[in-house]
């Protein structure tokens, strides 16, 4: 087996595949944390898609994400007590497929380089925690509702100030983590 084989094998370890089942669960427990705002709600689900892609990096945490998108389509009411294919044609669409593009996007630019830096996180957050489930959620949203896409664009401003706060916990709390136990993060 060549080393590119052992090293891919390895993402996938019994360890790496539980952090993965822990992330997901964490995304479903805080997507029943909402306030309803509209046809997107405000939760904190993309927070836990923040910490997903921070810790677990690239392809376990988008892995996360796709294992809570998968078991939901299959009828769990994992996002907000919410489950089945309905919830793949709905105004939340766009944005459940940038929360698995994201998580991806997350954990490269957090994990590019050597060790933690805050700076990074913070712009790994921002870039696929907020802007990549826009660049998805709003085209959607406005396809689904039949709106113009500047209607929708502007609908999700009030999202936008609360999107900042959850950049700004993720990275304080994946920094309070890297400090206490640098072992949780994925290693290259």
């Amino acid at each position: 087996m060549n080393t590119s084989a052992k090293e891919h094998t390895r993402i996938f370890d019994n360890r790496s595949l539980a952090k993965v089942a822990v992330f997901a669960a964490l995304i479903s427990v805080l997507s029943f944390i909402r306030i309803a705002v509209g046809p997107v709600p405000i939760s904190l689900e993309n927070l836990a898609v923040m910490l997903a892609g921070v810790v677990l990096g690239p392809w376990l945490g988008a892995l996360s994400v796709i294992l809570l998108l998968a078991l939901t389509a299959l009828g769990l009411p994992l996002l907000g007590g919410n489950g089945g294919l309905a919830l793949f044609v709905s105004p939340t669409a766009g944005y459940l497929l940038g929360f698995v593009i994201g998580a991806f996007v997350i954990g490269l630019i957090s994990h590019s380089g050597k060790g933690f830096n805050i700076w990074k996180t913070a712009l790994a957050c921002l870039v696929g925690g907020m802007l990549i489930p826009y660049i998805f959620g709003i085209p959607v949203t406005a396809l689904v509702i039949d709106q113009p896409i500047r209607t929708a664009a502007y609908s999700a401003l009030v999202f936008i100030p609360g999107d900042i706060m959850k950049i700004v916990v993720a990275t304080l709390v994946t920094s309070a983590l890297w400090k206490a136990y640098p072992a949780a993060f994925a290693q290259k």
